[in-house]
């Protein structure tokens, strides 16, 4: 490939840690690279003893409290500024804004290479689910300053492009989150992990998947199970998951069903296998869930937030809520339990409304961009 990029990435969550920024960091760089890119991933070791594979760059980095299996890399400007003088990369890609994202910016911004990042994840909508909710301020500051301080940050969707546009973050840019709609699908629908849920034929698996973390809203789910269990018997919530607030709620429930995480076919199994989704999360700026569950053709309650505000409408694809209702959040979930046909309409419709969403488009989108960022900084 004649134009081929050379491309330093740096972040601080990567596969196969289960999130949404690392499932959407390993789609970028998978995709890139089967462009011909040649993509750099500068992250920290996830064990001990991790060996680097091609194309990798590792640092040290230190677990992140309440996130167990999750590590934040420690500063590293002294090494990039001289990896990146002896082979300099056409751009960096800073995808999080931790301690080796701040390094990798100086040492970009030293070294006068174009630099883009990511706006993945709401931290200071997070502080107050954590008793810090005096520092929301001054966590929105921090992280306003490092985009401000980069040529162009690229957001998954407009409304937050518009949102970070009025505290003067230049060079916005959307880049879309897709979804594979071959993995996720109605299709896998297993009779065998229904009945190992504990579900007669006629029963209702209402599921939730993402992180069991205080920042997901999550009582608010259970609020609107334990509602909907009391309407309408033969109901099983199951959570696909893992995190800090795992052992809360099983000990709170322990009739629900707790999976663990899962991944890949197991995980497109799961959802398909269900039959209602909650997501009451109000921190996302996307939330890759929601749309993997209308894949797998799921009706979908969630807040009007994030994907599910441009992706939802009431009662075509799923159920939308004001974000300050949680008792309509209860109310829409009791209802598409007890009505199987409108779930069946809904979750059809929903699986077509995101087949579109392939990750080819977005990759695209990611290196316009990266590439656009490039020749602004050469003018």
């Amino acid at each position: 490939m004649d134009n081929a990029l050379k491309i330093a990435l740096v972040t601080e969550t990567h596969p196969p840690e289960v999130n949404g920024v690392a499932m959407t960091v390993g789609r970028l760089v998978s995709g890139m690279r089967e462009r011909g890119h040649r993509i750099e991933v500068i992250r920290p070791r996830q064990m001990r003893r991790e060996t680097p594979l091609a194309g990798e760059i590792l640092v040290g980095g230190l677990e992140i409290p309440g996130y167990a299996g999750l590590r934040f890399g420690l500063p590293a400007a002294s090494r990039l500024k001289r990896l990146w003088r002896e082979a300099r990369p056409d751009a960096v890609h800073i995808v999080t804004e931790g301690p080796l994202g701040w390094s990798a910016l100086n040492a970009a911004r030293r070294l006068g290479l174009p630099v883009t990042s990511g706006y993945h994840t709401n931290f200071d909508r997070y502080s107050r689910h954590y008793g810090a909710a005096v520092m929301t301020g001054t966590i929105a500051r921090w992280l306003h300053h490092f985009h401000r301080r980069t040529d162009a940050t690229l957001v998954p969707t407009r409304e937050l492009a518009g949102e970070l546009a009025t505290h003067g973050i230049p060079g916005l840019c959307v880049v879309g989150r897709g979804v594979d709609t071959a993995l996720f699908s109605p299709m896998r629908r297993d009779g065998a992990l229904r009945r190992n849920w504990g579900l007669e034929e006629a029963g209702v698996a209402v599921l939730y998947v993402g992180r069991l973390a205080p920042e997901k809203n999550l009582r608010v789910a259970e609020d609107a199970y334990r509602q909907l269990a009391a309407r309408l018997p033969g109901t099983r919530m199951i959570w696909v998951g893992d995190g800090p607030e795992r052992e809360r709620l099983s000990r709170a429930h322990p009739d629900h069903h707790f999976a663990g995480a899962r991944y890949g076919v197991d995980l497109a199994t799961h959802y398909a296998s269900a039959d209602l989704f909650l997501f009451p999360s109000l921190t996302e700026t996307f939330g890759n869930v929601t749309v993997e569950a209308m894949a797998s053709g799921l009706a979908v309650v969630a807040f009007d937030s994030a994907a599910a505000s441009l992706l939802i409408r009431t009662d075509e694809t799923g159920a939308l809520i004001a974000p300050d209702a949680p008792e309509a959040f209860s109310e829409a979930a009791q209802r598409l339990a007890a009505d199987p046909d409108l779930r069946r309409r809904l979750g059809e419709a929903a699986r077509r409304r995101v087949q579109p969403l392939g990750w080819n488009a977005v990759v695209t989108d990611f290196e316009n961009a990266i590439r656009e960022t490039i020749a602004a900084k050469a003018d």
